[in-house]
């Protein structure tokens, strides 16, 4: 009580003992481009790569989990003002939903099993895999890696698949990775420390971060898929490389896992055996789903490649024959 009146009686005393210890920081900004809403635009900032868009300078928007409730409302709203050509979009699908949550060492075995997968296929093994570990609650890193190659080459896990679950378990083991560390750590450590488990690359951690920990700003810029309908969206001349990928949507931030989700609806739109019904029965896709349209996309560009390199292929065997016909026409004479 004594200090109590002596700090009332005495002004300097009072703002001495009431001294922040540091400074008030500013309010933090971030640095965004503009938006170009027209596809010339977009195509000239891409061959003209030192005219940079003019910096505008906005308020921080801190993004929570997308399973937030309100978060994906918050999210459209942000997109329906930040990039006018998603408004279309986001008025002729549903909101996006995402897979409940899983324990992070269950969902990335289940990724790694559904690679390269049809849908189909990939739930039949992850169905006996489960079986296999007696449970879902019981695929844990001690279990996993208890399996022998032989029992998991058994339920049609591939050896390299085989080799892809071991290294994943032996990581959480030597407490390289845990569950905790997945959930807390930031998207760019996240990323890095995920990509050194063998198996799983920057479209595995990608779709990871998005559906499985629902993170708010997440862009796969090496998914064909985006890549493509960023492309169709702002009408760009060419597909856009990884690399351009950020300034082209930077305007989404702090919402590109809700932007790619409808860019992934607009590919699958334009796809030849797609309907408008069938894209609305199929709004809400699965991890696994995702995984399946991603493996898809990827067969068709290696069919596309092929058709490329046939005739190319052709003019090189012609050469090859007239080059051996000249040979023995040459040996002959001689």
């Amino acid at each position: 009580m004594v200090e109590q009146n002596q700090t009332e009686s005495d002004p300097t005393a009072a703002a001495t003992a009431e001294a922040p210890k540091k400074l008030p920081s500013r309010p933090r900004k971030i640095r965004k481009l503009s938006s170009t809403t027209a596809g010339g635009d977009a195509n000239e900032a891409l061959r003209n790569p030192a005219q940079k868009s003019q910096i505008v300078i906005f308020p921080r928007i801190v993004a929570r989990s997308l399973s937030y409730e309100g978060e994906v409302d918050a999210a459209l709203r942000h997109l329906r003002s930040s990039d006018p050509l998603l408004v279309p979009l986001i008025d002729l699908h549903p909101p996006p939903t995402f897979d409940p949550f899983q324990p992070p060492f269950l969902a990335l075995s289940k990724s790694i099993l559904y690679q390269q997968l049809a849908y189909k296929a990939g739930t039949s093994i992850y169905t006996r895999f489960i079986a296999l570990c007696g449970g879902e609650s019981n695929v844990l890193p001690d279990v996993v890696s208890a399996l022998t190659p032989q029992q998991l080459r058994q339920i049609g896990v591939s050896a390299r698949k085989v080799s892809y679950l071991h290294d994943l378990a032996k990581k959480y083991q030597n407490g390289i990775l845990s569950d905790n560390l997945i959930i807390e750590m930031d998207d760019k450590s996240l990323f890095t420390m995920l990509t050194m488990v063998n198996g799983i690359g920057s479209w595995s951690v990608h779709t990871f971060m998005i559906f499985s920990l629902h993170r708010p700003d997440v862009l796969p810029i090496h998914d064909s898929g985006v890549r493509k309908g960023v492309q169709m969206l702002y009408g760009l001349d060419e597909l856009p490389r990884p690399s351009q990928m950020d300034q082209l949507c930077e305007k989404w931030r702090p919402y590109r896992s809700v932007a790619a989700w409808y860019i992934w609806r607009l590919v699958e739109a334009k796809g030849p055996n797609l309907s408008a019904a069938t894209e609305a029965a199929n709004a809400s896709l699965s991890l696994q789903q995702q995984q399946a349209m991603q493996q898809e996309l990827h067969q068709q560009q290696l069919h596309q490649h092929q058709q490329f390199l046939d005739p190319i292929n052709a003019i090189l065997n012609f050469g090859y024959l007239l080059a051996v016909v000249f040979s023995s026409i040459f040996q002959t004479v001689n």
